[in-house]
């Protein structure tokens, strides 16, 4: 019968590989605690997200040295979301104007289940966006060739206006001076008129 020994070099290889597993199963739980925690509270301390993930408010700071850091990694998270929604959305098929409108609500979507994203530090701001606005742009220069945009509005202003319409949107129903359904109403309508789209998608 042969018994297995684990050498010494063995064991320090391990020690690594299960150090970064561990290291990664904390920083997904922080995340998602993160994600539930300032969802409901933006402002609530990182001691919170350290209870709510089950582990110390050290093993935080480990992986995420301030609360900008985290609020980072949380907007990043969030991004690769909508990424994926907007792909999911199939931007490239059917009249521009209709995909312009299911852009404008995966947005909504994600900002109104966590407006802890207008806290993101805006230095952030350009590489964090950059995979939402590449597909933005692709589906203006589409309606645009299309007929169905404005031809002389750049991309870059109209994916500008189309920010400023969302945040206007979203600090209206958050601050309650109207009702989150009516904000969205008021938004698609205006990203529309923006656009320059003539005949609404049904």
């Amino acid at each position: 019968m042969e018994v297995a020994l684990t050498t010494v070099s063995e064991m320090k290889a391990g020690r690594p590989r299960r150090m970064r597993s561990e290291g990664r199963r904390s920083v997904a739980a922080i995340l998602d605690a993160a994600l539930r925690v300032l969802g409901d509270r933006p402002q609530a301390s990182m001691d919170e997200v350290a209870a709510a993930a089950g582990v110390s408010r050290q093993t935080v700071y480990a992986h995420f040295p301030s609360r900008d850091a985290l609020l980072g990694a949380v907007a990043h998270r969030l991004t690769d979301e909508a990424v994926a929604a907007m792909d999911a959305a199939d931007l490239d098929q059917g009249p521009a104007a209709g995909a312009l409108l299911r852009v404008v609500e995966v947005s909504w979507s994600i900002f109104d289940r966590f407006p802890l994203l207008s806290a993101v530090p805006e230095a952030a701001d350009d590489d964090l966006h950059r995979p939402v606005f590449d597909r933005l742009e692709r589906l203006i220069r589409r309606g645009q060739q299309a007929g169905e945009f404005d031809p002389e509005l750049s991309p870059g202003w109209l994916i500008a206006a189309t920010v400023a319409l969302g945040h206007a949107a979203g600090t209206e129903a958050a601050a309650g001076r109207m009702p989150a359904p009516d904000a969205l109403a008021a938004l698609r309508a205006s990203v529309l008129r923006v656009y320059g789209v003539r005949t609404p998608p049904a």
